[in-house]
């Protein structure tokens, strides 16, 4: 079920949508994180970025 503060929230941003410019920035963030993802995903992660690694 879906919070009535949702719906405020909706409203408003349809009234006001955010400018282009806060549009790119979200978007980028999105596609970085995917593309991290994917990485992760099907090539893998060097062993030295895992935090259970230890430097001795």
């Amino acid at each position: 079920m879906i919070n009535p503060r949702h719906f405020l929230r909706m409203a408003r941003w349809a009234r006001n949508p955010p400018s282009e410019k806060k549009v790119k920035f979200v978007s980028g963030i999105i596609l970085v994180c995917a593309a991290l993802f994917l990485v992760e995903r099907y090539i893998g992660w060097p062993d030295a970025l895992h935090p259970n690694t230890f430097i001795l």
